[in-house]
């Protein structure tokens, strides 16, 4: 190592072991100078702060202040006092330590930073290699995928023109028939500022969907909606969606995909970070969510939605997650710190009915029932269907279609088979196809149909003859009853025969009729052999044809004709009173289609007999007295 030190002293008087010590000093701090910059980083130094010259001086004065240039990189001292060089020395020392300090630590973070290079190195190789590639091979594409690729540009150039069904399906609020009120009561839940939960009750094929569909586009941008232009509509089956336990699927709520098990993005699961995917809650953020057949999702799925509902939020949750890695993306943490908003309003639709639906559910939706089409509605939607395809059908054709089914859908659909098999059995090309009754019975023949109503009026009186009304779902149809009363063989031991396929309930309702005839009309029934019958020997659920039975009983036993284009529903009491019954509405339209002119309801349903039916006129009787006057000729 160079030498910088020579000895002198002070001045004659000085100490010689002070200036001794003085000269130690000063030599060991340019010793560890030397090994901390170097020797010719040293000098390096020294020249360019110019305190070279000071270096190599005789004096202790100059070669402090070298040292002090060189340590503190300030403007050079001037002369320094002999009784200062002791503390500016303990001053230096102090500064070196410092420095000698950081130095050790450096040395050990570029070892930590070396060997950590050296754990990364195959990594660091392996993305050399790959951006290295990608630069000299940018695109994959080689014969076999531009093959592929070419085969999937003609399969978009190939298309076939729209299903005649797509077609015909409405395409605004105005080609929904039979369904004003149920159109005007679903506009003015969703045009309002406080839009409700809502769930639309009714048969298939009555148009609950396309109104769903077609309702947000009525409702978006107006003064009172909530709904902006751009608001989504979200729309899947509920018969698809299914409850997963292990919560890795749910395209409904949202998943989370877990870095080991579902596999996050690549980036994201190598740092073992889970992955929240948003599901169409979140998508419907905003505007609407319809399910339909909301009734067919599983209950603990319901649950979770209605939690999601009153929350307006969903939440995540992971056993990866940790809210303390600095690694997670901030836009992960607050997905799962603070969840994601949901706010939307579900319109849900069913075919069931609403009992089948969870309580839970029906206390937070308002409800809205879809009517059942009548006879008139699917005549008029085959009208309409008929001018879109742009054929002409014969008349009657509208009179078959409706006598086999009472669903829109349904209609549509023997319309187009029945257009089928007229275009292909013409054999000139005509602008436009005329369809006839024989096509349409051709049609209903290939779909093996039946008519959705087998019991229609009829004209004139039968004695022991009469309609009851049923209904299953949100339909009506007409029951037959027959009765028909002889003399027994022995007096007095007279005999009641009765199907039992209808039910004990229809066998309660013989006996109550037994009970009011007698105390009506004093008739013994142990005077008859009596037979009834319930036509088809469906079950009867209900007391509900109580009336009927006593009326086509005393028709028997009285020999009097009733009219056959009326039909009675009601619960016959042991006083002779007409108790109120059930799904009253579903059985008027069921009346109704079945071409019934008069129905006699009992009297504490009239709140429930619906408005604007001016083709069938509804009676309200309290007591099966009363009754005679409209059945009996």
């Amino acid at each position: 190592m160079t030498q910088y030190t020579v000895k002198q002293r002070f001045s004659k008087d000085s100490d010689p072991e002070q200036e001794q010590d003085l000269n130690l000093r000063i030599e060991s701090i340019y010793k560890h100078l030397d090994n901390i910059y170097g020797t010719q980083g040293l000098i390096l130094r020294a020249s360019r702060l110019d305190v070279i010259d000071l270096m190599g001086s005789i004096r202790i004065t100059d070669r402090v202040r070298a040292l002090q240039r060189i340590l503190q990189e300030t403007p050079l001292s001037a002369e320094l006092a002999e009784e200062d060089i002791p503390a500016l020395m303990d001053g230096l020392e102090e500064m070196l330590a410092d420095i000698y300090a950081r130095q050790i630590v450096e040395d050990k973070l570029e070892l930590l930073i070396q060997d950590k290079m050296e754990k990364k190195y195959n990594e660091y190789i392996r993305d050399i290699k790959l951006e290295v590639l990608k630069e000299q091979k940018p695109s994959s594409e080689n014969a076999w995928t531009l093959k592929k690729l070419g085969r999937l540009e003609k399969m978009e150039c190939t298309s076939l023109s729209r299903s005649a069904l797509e077609m015909l399906r409405p395409s605004s609020l105005k080609e929904v028939i039979g369904q004003e009120k149920a159109i005007k009561s679903l506009i003015s839940k969703l045009n309002t500022p406080y839009p409700q939960h809502i769930l639309l009750y009714g048969p298939p094929g009555v148009g609950k969907t396309t109104c769903a569909r077609l309702a947000l586009e009525m409702v978006r941008g107006r003064r009172d909606s909530i709904f902006a232009a751009n608001a989504p509509f979200i729309e899947v089956d509920g018969t698809t969606l299914r409850w997963d336990p292990r919560e890795s699927t749910n395209p409904l709520l949202g998943s989370v995909h877990d870095p080991i098990y579902q596999g996050a993005r690549k980036e994201l699961a190598e740092e073992g970070i889970p992955e929240p995917k948003l599901g169409l809650v979140s998508d419907a953020h905003g505007g609407i969510l319809f399910i339909d057949e909301i009734g067919d999702m599983e209950p603990f799925l319901q649950s979770k939605l209605l939690k999601v509902m009153e929350d307006k939020r969903v939440f995540f949750e992971s056993s990866y997650f940790d809210p303390q890695d600095e690694r997670i993306p901030r836009y992960i943490k607050q997905m799962f710190e603070q969840g994601v908003p949901a706010d939307f309003v579900l319109i849900g639709a069913t075919t069931r009915s609403r009992e089948d639906i969870s309580p839970a559910f029906r206390s937070r939706c308002m409800e809205v029932f879809f009517e059942p089409l009548s006879v008139g509605n699917i005549k008029q939607i085959v009208k309409i269907s008929a001018r879109k395809l742009r054929l002409s059908i014969q008349p009657g054709v509208d009179d078959i279609i409706a006598d086999y089914t009472s669903e829109g859908r349904a209609a549509n659909k023997i319309l187009v088979d029945a257009y089928a098999i007229a275009l292909n059995e013409s054999r000139s090309r005509i602008p436009r196809v005329k369809v006839r009754t024989e096509h349409v019975y051709e049609a209903i023949q290939n779909s093996r149909m039946a008519p959705h109503t087998w019991n229609k009026a009829g004209v004139g009186s039968e004695i022991g003859k009469i309609f009851a009304i049923g209904a299953a779902g949100y339909r009506g149809t007409l029951l037959e009853l027959e009765a028909i009363a002889f003399k027994p063989e022995n007096s007095g031991e007279g005999t009641i025969r009765f199907n039992d396929t209808a039910g004990t309930m229809a066998r309660d309702s013989v006996f109550n009729a037994a009970s009011v005839l007698r105390k009506e009309c004093d008739e013994n029934l142990n005077n008859y052999d009596l037979h009834i019958n319930f036509v088809g020997g469906g079950k009867v659920d209900g007391p509900s044809a109580g009336a009927a039975v006593y009326l086509a009983i005393y028709s028997a036993i009285k020999g009097q004709g009733i009219r056959q284009d009326v039909a009675v529903t009601g619960e016959l009491s042991l006083q002779g009173r007409v108790k109120p019954v059930g799904s009253l509405y579903e059985k008027i339209c069921g009346a109704r289609q079945a071409g019934i002119k008069k129905i006699l309801i009992p009297l504490d349903n009239l709140k429930d007999i619906p408005g604007g039916m001016t083709d069938i006129e509804v009676v309200p009787i309290e007591y099966i007295s009363q009754a005679h006057d409209h059945i009996f000729e």
